[in-house]
């Protein structure tokens, strides 16, 4: 292993865990919001901003899935999950557009648990970046 790998491996790694971590956050508040949406008149508008930061969290997952792997070496099974979060993601939000809360609310309940698993597998002590 030479010491630019190292180096890159722990940063890469850090910022995946970021990157779910704001996801995760995201997700949540969007729970906040939507139950925001029955008592405040601001609710939708609040909601309708944080699935777009939403949104971008999740192709930041992307975008930082792919750095952990390629510079450093890692698995590119984060790759694939992220990329499966953010198709999931797209259809909660033409969901949303479309005004279909019988699939909208249980999908991003379904998101919600999928993305905290995610951050509670990469921040255990055994997630590390491992060659594929």
């Amino acid at each position: 292993m030479t010491r630019q790998t190292t180096a890159t491996a722990p940063r890469g790694l850090t910022f995946l865990r970021t990157a779910i971590a704001l996801q995760t956050l995201t997700l949540f508040f969007q729970a906040v919001t939507a139950g925001m949406l029955l008592t405040s008149s601001q609710g939708h508008l609040m909601h309708e901003v944080g699935a777009r930061v939403m949104y971008a969290a999740a192709m930041l997952y992307v975008l930082a899935a792919i750095l952990a792997w390629r510079p450093g070496g890692g698995s590119p099974r984060p790759v694939l999950y992220a990329t499966g979060f953010l198709l999931l993601a797209s259809a909660q939000v033409v969901l949303g557009i479309a005004h279909v809360p019988s699939f909208h609310v249980p999908l991003g309940v379904v998101m919600f648990a999928l993305s905290t698993l995610a951050l509670a597998q990469a921040l255990s002590p055994r997630s590390r970046l491992r060659p594929a």
